[in-house]
């Protein structure tokens, strides 16, 4: 069996499906490792994972006012890269596996100029940038989407996101994070590291629609459109709890906001299987791996894309939602007019039980299984 190094790192949605992708292939009988940033979240992860971890520099590829690259930065990257192919020229792997993302590049690159197999993982709709600079000299790459925008589709073997594949009995859950088995829980989540946009406009949006009590009339108006909120046979009195996952630095701000709302939870860091496996409806941003763990949970979604992501790819991935009826998007710009909207349109019983149909259909079980398939045929 071999080494496979999981050049991974900076958020979640790069670093868990290689966590989901190590495990599968430990399972096999391989010896995984990640590779990542000195001091990034993914040394924090894989400490928390019990995975082997190598840190090295890695460059964030940013721009400067006059749009060229800074100096700085580059020069990172590029120790990266000689730290990383010491240690890749010493043990050796069966093989190194991109999954995107600045913190990826050193590995990847490292493990081409030595001549060793890499595979790579595009998460999202459009290929990034960091992938397009590796993707010539490697062997494979799996897709979470039929079609990437910009990647050769010859190129492309559909495997799915790799998520963690594990769901929470329901009540188990609730007495785990606290809640109340009854109301419609709604879990707002901003990714692996929160959302300041969404930790300052949800509560305020959500107080607004339902006041003190947590309570959506079963007639609710908003903008002028009328909703039938019939929670019949699911739950019960129109009652509405909220889960908010806000990132540590800000949960002190978040929780002082809503402090006097009973209904109304806030928390730093959140037990995710836990939160899916509760929520009836959720209010994210569009990381492919967010999106990948609601559709293996069944949650409809509310997806308000960073406008800021490279190459607004958490805009496509949040259409490609959309189109297949899972959700519902709202631009950033939008949120002040339009997200009460949403979430009125999205919590009424019918819309809901339509759009977690939705969800499941999209859901890619077994992506883990299938991605160490794709690097087991490419192993050194």
């Amino acid at each position: 069996m071999s080494l496979v190094v999981m050049a991974t790192g900076g958020t979640g949605g790069h670093i868990y499906p290689a966590v989901a992708t190590a495990r599968e292939l430990m399972a096999r009988g391989h010896e995984t490792l990640l590779l990542g940033q000195r001091g990034g979240m993914e040394e924090r992860v894989a400490a928390e994972q019990g995975l082997a971890f190598h840190g090295v520099d890695a460059g964030k590829l940013a721009r400067s006012g006059q749009g060229r690259p800074d100096p700085r930065e580059l020069l990172r990257a590029g120790q990266g890269v000689a730290q990383a192919r010491s240690f890749l020229a010493r043990t050796r792997p069966g093989a190194v596996v991109g999954y995107g993302g600045f913190a990826s590049l050193p590995g990847v690159l490292a493990a081409q100029s030595l001549g060793l197999p890499t595979v790579l993982h595009e998460q999202n709709a459009r290929l990034g940038l960091t992938q397009r600079l590796a993707v010539r000299g490697a062997r494979a790459v799996g897709t979470a989407y039929e079609r990437v925008i910009g990647l050769d589709p010859k190129r492309a073997s559909l495997v799915g996101m790799p998520v963690r594949e594990t769901r929470m009995p329901r009540a188990e859950a609730l007495e785990r994070l606290g809640l109340q088995d009854g109301p419609l829980t709604i879990f707002v989540m901003g990714g692996s590291q929160g959302s300041l946009f969404l930790n300052n406009a949800v509560p305020d949006t959500l107080r607004h629609l339902l006041g003190g009590e947590g309570l959506l009339a079963p007639q609710a108006s908003a903008g002028g459109l009328n909703v039938d909120l019939d929670f019949t046979g699911s739950r019960a009195g129109g009652g509405v709890q909220v889960l908010h996952s806000t990132g540590p630095r800000w949960l002190a701000d978040v929780a002082r906001g809503v402090k006097d709302l009973e209904w109304y939870e806030a928390v730093g860091f959140v037990d995710a299987v836990a939160a899916w496996s509760v929520a009836d409806l959720a209010i994210t941003r569009a990381g492919t791996s967010t999106l990948a763990e609601a559709a293996f949970h069944g949650v409809p979604l509310i997806m308000v894309p960073l406008p800021e992501s490279a190459e607004n790819h958490q805009f496509h991935n949040a259409v490609a939602v959309q189109q297949a009826g899972a959700g519902r998007v709202v631009e950033q710009k939008d949120v002040p007019g339009t997200l009460g909207q949403a979430v009125l349109e999205c919590a009424a019983a019918g819309p809901r039980a339509s759009m977690r149909e939705a969800a499941l259909g999209r859901s890619q079980v077994g992506a883990a299984g299938r991605f160490a398939d794709l690097i087991e045929r490419h192993l050194r």
